[in-house]
Parts: structure tokens; C-alpha cells; sequence
């Protein structure tokens, strides 16, 4: 619980101590929490590093009411087109074919890195965070924003209600429907539709991911499964519809989120 009412920034990291701001917060969320790990993780320092980091922007949403050296509350890290050229392709491409989406006439953005500390989900951080997203989407006139997005854990009939209800009512249309990797591709259709319980799927699906399907994301074609990060990947993809749903949330939200 917070001890004062938050005093949110969101700025893009600016120098060498703003990333690894963003690298220790992840390293508590992805590695300490959630179990993850990497080959570039630095445990000594506690950081989360990958060689995307170099190549991308993040996102940092501080409070400014903390310590100064443990304001970094969120984070989000985006990748253009032009930043995944200079880091070899997104970071993505190692579990998706995103061919379908560089067929379309979009400019891409890659989200990816999301997370906040446990003390600020489920209040207004991470609004805070897209209205931030929304306005650079708007500024690079963004077309397509997508990532992956995850559910804790490799055991996947665990998570089957809710993979074979993103299948039933979530599939991206043909066009855009990204394949899952062979490696470590996993079918998402588990259940027949007749058959899933979907108060319980939507109960067991992640809120972050909940709030994209809202907001009118589908999902690519297969989940991935991720045993360094020990997680149950899917590809989420934001269409210019979804898009403008996440600016006017924002903007309609924004006086009474400060």
C-alpha cells in the first residue's frame, strides 16, 4: 500500500542510469517474481539485459514522492522498424513469423518489457504509462502495435480456458495472423468452444492482457512456450482501431487520472 498518493512522470530513458533504472525493475518483476532468466541477466547487479536494450526506447513511468534512486515504478521498451533493423529484427521474431505484418501498408511498433512494481497495479500507473504510448503513437504515426504477452508458467493445459478462448473470439483475421514458431509452438485451441467456461477464462487470463483484448487486440496463431523466461507466450497485436480505442481511453480518462 502506498503511504502517499503517487506523483507520476512518464519519460523516455535519456541516459545509461535511466536503462538500468528500467533493468532493475525488471530483474525484480521477471526474474525475482515471476522466475525468469536470460543469458545476459545480471544477477550481481540485479539488472534484466538483453541485446535489444541498446537498439530500443523505454518508457519510464516514476513516482516522484519515492527515494530518487528507486523512482522507476514501470516500464514499457518500443522498437520502430527502423531500431529493429539495427538490432537484427524485433524481439518477437525469435518466437513469431511477423511477415504478415510487414506485407501490410502499417509502420510497426513493438511493445515489449512491460511491467510495474507490485505496490502501483491495479490503480491508474499503468494509464499513466499508455497515455505516454498514445501520444507516441500518434506522433510516429503508428499503425500496428503488437508484442507478446504473457501468462506465467509451461504448463499449458493450466491456461487452456483461456488460450482456446482468445482462439474462439480474439484470432487475428488471416492477414495479419502471426504463426508461433515451430521451437516451441503449442496449439491455443485446447478446448472446443462449447466447452470452455468462460467466466473462469476471463478470470484466469492476465489483466494486462485483458485490457488489450478490450481494447480490441487479437491474438496470432499459437502460443509460444518460453523456458528461460518461464512463461506461456502469446503475440497481441493492436489494429489502428484498437489504436485509436487506447487513445480515446486515455484522453477521456486523463482528468480524472491527474
Amino acid at each position: 500500500m502506498h503511504r502517499h498518493s503517487p506523483a507520476f512522470t512518464v519519460t523516455m530513458a535519456e541516459t545509461a542510469a535511466d536503462l538500468r533504472a528500467a533493468q532493475r525493475l525488471r530483474y525484480d518483476v521477471f526474474v525475482r517474481e515471476l522466475g525468469g532468466s536470460g543469458p545476459l541477466v545480471n544477477h550481481a547487479q540485479g539488472c534484466e539485459v538483453d541485446d535489444f536494450d541498446p537498439h530500443a526506447s523505454h518508457l519510464l513511468l516514476r513516482d516522484m514522492h519515492r527515494d530518487p534512486g528507486d523512482q522507476v515504478v514501470g516500464t514499457y521498451r518500443l522498437m520502430t522498424e527502423d531500431t529493429a533493423r539495427q538490432a537484427g529484427g524485433f524481439y518477437c521474431e525469435a518466437e513469431y513469423d511477423l511477415q504478415r505484418l510487414r506485407e501490410t501498408d502499417h509502420k510497426l511498433l513493438e511493445l515489449g518489457r512491460s511491467c510495474l512494481h507490485p505496490a502501483y497495479r491495479g490503480g491508474t500507473a499503468m494509464m499513466h504509462l499508455w497515455g505516454a504510448l498514445a501520444d507516441y503513437v500518434k506522433a510516429h504515426d503508428i499503425g500496428l502495435i503488437f508484442g507478446v504477452a504473457s501468462f506465467h508458467g509451461t504448463d499449458v493445459q493450466a491456461m487452456a480456458g483461456p488460450l482456446s478462448l482468445m482462439h474462439d473470439r480474439h484470432l487475428a483475421p488471416a492477414h495479419l495472423r502471426v504463426q508461433a514458431k515451430k521451437t516451441g509452438a503449442h496449439a491455443m485451441n485446447l478446448i472446443p468452444p462449447d466447452q470452455i467456461d468462460r467466466v473462469a477464462a476471463m478470470r484466469d487470463t492476465p489483466a494486462l492482457i485483458k485490457a488489450y483484448l478490450r481494447l480490441g487486440a487479437v491474438v496470432g496463431e499459437g502460443a509460444y512456450i518460453d523456458t528461460a523466461f518461464n512463461t506461456t507466450d502469446i503475440c497481441l497485436i493492436l489494429t489502428t482501431d484498437a489504436i485509436s480505442a487506447l487513445q480515446r481511453s486515455i484522453y477521456a480518462r486523463g482528468a480524472d487520472n491527474g
